[in-house]
């Protein structure tokens, strides 16, 4: 994982039932955190901000996994267009051109 960045485009992991996707994100997480070599960064977009707001579950495992060292980064476009900008309670406000650059290199692995 470590030479890996996340990119997570949505508050929940696969299609269904949306409190089902959130809890199968928050257990990924919460496997992930657990792992002695981390990914270089996680890359949150679209809905995938909102689990770096209070309301989510998700956001209390992200929370331990930036104590870690990982770089958790918010695409600022997508805070901005939902207004998230005060909800945030992990990771920092980061941009697409910053995404590009890591993207360049590590390997993208994207959960949606």
């Amino acid at each position: 994982m470590e030479n890996k960045v996340i990119l997570l485009s949505s508050d929940q992991l696969g299609m269904g039932e949306p409190a089902l996707g959130e809890n199968i994100l928050e257990t990924f997480f919460a496997i992930l955190k657990q792992k002695e070599k981390l990914p270089k960064a996680i890359f949150c977009m679209n809905r995938g901000v909102f689990t770096l707001t209070e309301s989510s579950f998700v956001s209390l495992q992200l929370v331990e996994i930036e104590k870690k060292g990982v770089d958790i980064l918010a695409c600022k476009t997508c805070v901005d267009y939902y207004e998230l900008g005060e909800k945030l309670v992990a990771g920092n406000i980061s941009s697409m051109a910053h995404f590009i650059e890591l993207a360049s290199k590590y390997e993208v692995l994207t959960l949606s």
